[in-house]
């Protein structure tokens, strides 16, 4: 592949912006993701938070059902006790979206014989020639 033609247009790491991860996991359903921001030597940036992502599965009856989100905390103590709200609000959240996502695809509903566009097609309606002798 010629540097030209490079699919992935250019791609760099936000040296900015690195995070070390380290997982907690209470072996039954929770997992805790800190991410520790860290300069470009590896060390520590204490000017800015670490953040939390709690982790865990749903059984739906679709099958699982992994649920990602953000805890609000500052430190690994506070995050465990947010974490059963935090998957409370994600599922919420989901819920809704699904609720959302289903209203819109009821709104969609094709009736028979009618035309994309709204017009009726068939011998009774205008979307068309149908009908017409001629």
């Amino acid at each position: 592949m010629s540097e030209g033609s490079n699919p992935l247009g250019d791609i760099a790491v936000d040296v900015d912006n690195l995070y070390r991860e380290e997982t907690f996991t209470d072996l039954k359903v929770a997992s805790i993701r800190r991410l520790t921001p860290i300069k470009i030597d590896g060390s520590d940036d204490a000017s800015r938070p670490a953040l939390f992502v709690g982790e865990t599965t749903l059984m739906s009856s679709r099958g699982p059902l992994p649920i990602n989100c953000p805890i609000d905390a500052t430190s690994l103590r506070e995050a465990i006790a947010a974490f059963p709200q935090a998957v409370q609000n994600a599922v919420e959240r989901l819920m809704e979206e699904a609720r959302e996502i289903q209203r819109q695809e009821a709104s969609r509903i094709v009736v028979p014989g009618q035309m994309p566009g709204g017009g009726l097609g068939g011998p009774f309606g205008g979307g068309g020639r149908g009908g017409i002798i001629g």
